[in-house]
């Protein structure tokens, strides 16, 4: 993507202020990989500065932390998600299409956990491929105390061969992580929190599992994604979103960019998740 084409810094910051007068109080930089962009430390320095801003987050491929975790924190980073499918490197590998080893991605949770910066694990599961990592990687999260969010494998189009008999379910993964050690539900912080969680008995550590094909949460999902070019997708699984980049460059006026935000939200019928194909649905059904 050509930098012409990305929303700047002025235009996010712009955006953000729009959604926070809509009742926004969170903000997630994620990808594609949100440390390739430049200065990215300066973004949150502003975003933090915006009224009504209470959490910033950064999901991340742990690749750039080592070098980047403190300047992150310094600029008001809060928390980092950071993708870690495998601990062995040839699974891990084959997980993300990629040849960087899982120790780069070690070194950069170690690097954010100097940093201050909370840290969490997010661990696609796909079965035949992964699921025999699902307990290692719960151990190794467990003996250092960071939460780790087990993914279900999704369906998004196209682009990943997707099919349910490669999903491991939220209830096999509870089955495999159970055998470590008994869990107990844990409450939901707030409306629209995706995962549902579970710490361990005695403990303050916890998992989370998103079950976005075997058990959905299409009903009270809150989030709304802008696209690095500057579309607004109000589903993750949404193949179109709403143009604001252009709309900022026409000149429009920040209540125009409010107005045309708040239009598009309360429209949205986006079930993406639930609806998806009928194979998911008649196998959510079974588990």
């Amino acid at each position: 993507m050509r930098e012409e084409e990305l929303l700047s810094f002025d235009e996010i910051e712009r955006l953000v202020k729009q959604f926070t007068h809509l009742g926004v109080k969170k903000i997630r930089l994620t990808g594609g990989e949100p440390l390739l962009r430049k200065n990215v430390p300066d973004l949150i320095g502003r975003l933090t500065k915006i009224a009504g801003i209470e959490d910033i987050a950064l999901t991340t491929n742990g690749v750039h932390l080592v070098k980047q975790a403190q300047a992150l924190k310094e600029a008001g980073l809060m928390r980092v998600n950071i993708s870690l499918d495998a601990l062995t490197a040839e699974t891990f590998q084959e997980m993300n299409g990629r040849k960087v080893a899982p120790n780069v991605v070690l070194k950069g949770i170690d690097a954010a956990m100097e940093a201050g910066l909370i840290v969490k694990i997010n661990m696609v599961v796909r079965k035949g491929v992964n699921e025999d990592e699902v307990i290692k990687l719960a151990r190794y999260c467990k003996e250092r105390e960071i939460t780790l969010r087990f993914i279900e494998f999704m369906d998004v189009g196209q682009t990943n061969g997707w099919d349910f008999s490669q999903v491991v379910t939220k209830k096999e993964l509870l089955e495999k992580v159970s055998t470590i050690a008994p869990l107990e539900e844990v409450g939901r912080d707030y409306l629209g929190e995706v995962a549902a969680k579970y710490r361990y008995k005695g403990t303050k550590t916890e998992i989370g599992i998103i079950s976005s094909v075997s058990d959905t949460f299409c009903g009270n999902c809150t989030r709304a994604r802008i696209s690095a070019d500057g579309k607004l997708y109000t589903c993750l699984f949404a193949e179109e979103g709403y143009d604001l980049r252009q709309l900022i460059r026409s000149k429009a006026n920040d209540a125009d960019i409010k107005s045309t935000i708040a239009n598009i939200w309360s429209k949205r019928t986006d079930k993406y998740s639930e609806e998806r194909t009928e194979e998911t649905v008649r196998n959510r059904k079974k588990n």
